[in-house]
């Protein structure tokens, strides 16, 4: 869990063998459930930037990660995190799509320049350890492009074997569009690919099962697998077919083109300000285009990256730039209005409040064929808020009934609410972020009012989320 929040990628999980040679002070535990390994949680000491998140979430009455002076830390725990850096070793059972699996995948996000307790990155991190290689990212401009693509430094990072996420920043205005256009670029590659394949299989009908093979495989470790396999095929034809000069350059063109073989994942990235207001239009053509392409939108209810001014994804009561007394209006539903396509989609999730809902909402976003949107609670320092519990934060707005959790997958027509009924009072978990707090100093004639104005929008909403789960 620890590993999972963490917003820098700065914690990684060991398992090695029992009679592996450690350094001096690598201390391991048994691992549980495998009598040969043994564990041990590391942390890169130069990265960490001490946000607490990692300490605070842990489940144990005695907290297995402890907050320590840094500059005491460096030296021991720099060699421990080298050796452990070199270690791949994953249990026999690895599962990727749980909470604990995936954090033995590569992390392919890391060390970002985002403020420290950031809750946006730790949702880019994981999709990278599930998707890492094979995703094509288009990000819009604001904290994601300033964190995930600033020099002299990039967070995107690769694999032992060279290859990580292809990453690049588009405008607020056309993300969206910049990320549509990825998809089709990629489709059309595929299709020309495969028309040129079953010419080739119809001469050589000894490679025509695995073209077959090939175009019906979707899953994307199995596409990389199946892909190689192509390769080896087309390769041996190469060196032992009968061929012909047009065929032995049709051969060539597909293998220069090998990585354009395996599936690839396309994820449209940015927060609210882009996703509900400048980039809305696009966002909305994008939704209906019916494309496999994946969006996830940061939603940190401000525009983080300029200073925290409103957006129409601010909820009404919040004290932020341009809405000095309190923003007088509603929250925009970016949730409902993306259920309004049948053929979309459509989670919400917020990761300190259940991080198996979070995982599985990514995982059968990538699965499903079509356009999926993720909105992610996303805690953010403007919010006025000690950072270091963004994931307690995140549970108690679930909580409170200020963030709903759900799932609608067209796959089976049905909506899911994966939060219960409201536990805490709305106005008390508000009262305890600046944002809302200030409300009472900026403008206390209004504030009761408002915030019981958010309050019943947000139950209101439960209610219509629940009803749209009966109707289905």
């Amino acid at each position: 869990m620890c590993s999972f929040v963490c917003p820098h990628g700065a914690i990684k999980p060991v398992l090695i063998d029992a009679d592996t040679p450690t350094p001096d002070g690598f201390e391991c535990i048994p691992a549980t459930g495998y009598p040969n390994k043994k564990f041990r949680i590391q942390i890169s000491p130069l990265d960490c930037t001490g946000c607490g998140s990692c300490a605070n979430v842990c489940p144990a009455k005695t907290k297995a990660l402890q907050m320590r002076d840094g500059e005491q830390q460096i030296q021991s725990q720099r060699k421990n995190y080298d050796f452990a850096s070199k270690i791949e070793v994953a249990p026999e059972d690895y599962n990727k799509f749980t909470v604990k699996g995936s954090q033995f995948a590569p992390t392919l996000f890391q060390f970002s320049g985002a403020c420290a307790g950031c809750g946006e990155t730790p949702y880019i991190k994981l999709a990278t350890q599930l998707f890492g290689d094979k995703m094509v990212i288009a990000n819009a401009t604001g904290c994601s492009s300033i964190y995930g693509g600033s020099y002299p430094s990039c967070p995107y990072s690769v694999n032992n074997a060279g290859h990580g996420p292809a990453w690049a920043n588009s405008l607020f205005e056309d993300n969206a569009e910049f990320g549509l256009g990825m998809r089709i670029a990629l489709d059309n590659t595929r299709e020309k690919l495969a028309l040129s394949l079953n010419e080739l299989a119809q001469k050589f009908p000894q490679i025509a099962p695995i073209v077959e093979q090939w175009q019906q495989t979707s899953d994307l470790d199995a596409s990389k697998q199946i892909s190689n396999k192509l390769c080896n095929a087309l390769e041996d034809l190469l060196e032992k077919g009968n061929i012909d000069k047009s065929d032995k350059q049709a051969i060539q063109d597909i293998l220069s083109k090998e990585n354009d073989l395996n599936q690839k994942t396309v994820w449209i990235i940015g927060g609210d300000g882009w996703a509900y207001d400048i980039g809305y239009g696009g966002l909305d053509h994008v939704l209906a285009s019916g494309k496999n392409v994946n969006i996830l939108v940061l939603d940190s209810q401000v525009y983080s990256n300029t200073g925290g001014q409103a957006s129409k994804a601010t909820p009404a009561g919040a004290v932020t730039k341009f809405a000095d007394s309190g923003k007088k209006t509603s929250k925009k539903n970016l949730g409902l209005i993306a259920l309004c396509y049948p053929e979309v989609y459509v989670a919400q999730i917020a990761m300190g409040a259940n991080m198996n809902q979070a995982l599985t909402a990514i995982k059968e976003a990538q699965e499903y064929n079509g356009v999926s949107i993720i909105i992610a609670y996303s805690t953010c320092i403007n919010h006025g808020i000690d950072m270091s519990q963004g994931m307690l934060i995140m549970r108690e707005a679930v909580q409170s009934g200020y963030w709903h959790l759900f799932r609608y997958n067209p796959m089976t027509h049905k909506l899911i609410l994966d939060s219960g009924e409201p536990t805490m009072d709305y106005i008390e978990f508000a009262k305890k972020q600046r944002r809302f707090a200030n409300l009472y100093k900026k403008n206390p004639a209004e504030a009761d009012a408002l915030l019981e104005k958010a309050k019943q929008n947000s139950l209101a909403l439960r209610e219509r989320l629940k009803k749209i789960q009966e109707e289905n």
